[in-house]
């Protein structure tokens, strides 16, 4: 809570709640560092933009979303072209019925298949077709094209696709390693 005192000191720092006055917004000449929760919005905007321009591209001209994609991408650099399904669930950051779920239309498409294990039938797993391995080189060269759009050279200099891609990573942001993203 801020004192009287603190509510006429520029200087007083904000609460995550508050943040600036409404009123004047941000001050540059008495912040020194941006408001966490506005950069962590902007990301999230900036997320829900990229999502959907790489939705767009794929729905339009494969039938999957960018979910869709991921989770075939994460299927296509497992050895052998299949995971655990509770093993893509943990490298995809979802549930084990969140992975069932997804699996599911792409496997009556003909993308994906269900194995189960040889030694043990309580263990399923999830396993690219050839037509999906097909599909996903497909749609490989889609997504690279909506990247490539997307951080355009007179846009992004490759200093600042550098900079982002390391903090995008300190956050947590790992992607799959690009030297096992399948090539056309």
């Amino acid at each position: 809570m801020t004192s009287p005192a603190d509510a006429a000191d520029p200087t007083a720092p904000t609460s995550p709640m508050t943040g600036p006055d409404p009123a004047t917004g941000p001050n540059p000449m008495t912040d020194s560092r941006p408001d966490p929760l506005d950069t962590a919005l902007r990301l999230v905007r900036a997320q829900t933009a990229v999502v959907k321009r790489f939705d767009a591209s794929l729905s339009g001209l494969h039938g999957v979303s960018l979910s869709d994609f991921t989770l075939l991408l994460h299927l296509a650099q497992a050895p052998g072209g299949r995971m655990r399904r509770v093993d893509l669930a943990e490298a995809l950051g979802l549930t084990a019925s969140g992975v069932t779920r997804g699996l599911a239309p792409l496997e009556r498409i003909g993308l994906v298949t269900r194995e189960a294990a040889a030694r043990d039938a309580r263990v399923a797993y999830a396993a690219l077709t050839p037509t999906g391995r097909e599909r996903l080189a497909e749609m490989l060269h889609t997504a690279r094209q909506v990247a490539a759009e997307h951080f355009a050279p007179a846009q992004w200099s490759t200093e600042d696709l550098t900079q982002l891609s390391a903090l995008l990573t300190r956050l947590g942001g790992t992607a799959p390693e690009s030297r096992h993203i399948p090539r056309p």
